[in-house]
């Protein structure tokens, strides 16, 4: 999986969002986009998957404490097109982080209790 961008000392707190733009690969499989205190520690790992892992048209969303993974949510409501455009906004909340797609919500547990998100990273078939 290609490696995007990497940002440190984001900084994002409760009350504020994170903004993403950007275009989707012709022969997307998937992307990810981590948010956390650092690569070891993330409180949102957000993984549209259009066919990767057993998963088809599928995004997969889960925490990362080290190196153990809890459990994943999957939502069934898959708004991108490959070779498409995607705006997603990451509004971090007090105990969660809701996730705002082209006409579609949700929320994912700050199973971390992390206070800053300071790390975001992008992978996979997404350009910003």
């Amino acid at each position: 999986m290609s490696c995007g961008p990497v940002c440190t000392n984001l900084g994002l707190k409760p009350g504020q969002r994170l903004t993403v733009k950007g275009k989707i690969a012709p022969n997307a499989k998937s992307f990810v986009m981590n948010l956390g205190k650092d690569a070891t520690l993330l409180g949102l790992h957000f993984n549209p998957r259009f066919d990767a892992h057993g998963d088809v048209n599928t995004i997969v969303c889960n925490s990362k404490k080290v190196e153990e993974w809890g459990a994943e949510h999957r939502e069934a409501v898959f708004p991108f097109q490959k070779g498409g455009t995607a705006e997603i906004t990451f509004s971090v909340n007090q105990n969660d982080v809701t996730v705002h797609l082209p006409g579609h919500q949700f929320t994912f547990p700050n199973r971390l209790n992390l206070s800053v998100f300071d790390y975001f990273d992008t992978q996979g078939d997404f350009t910003l």
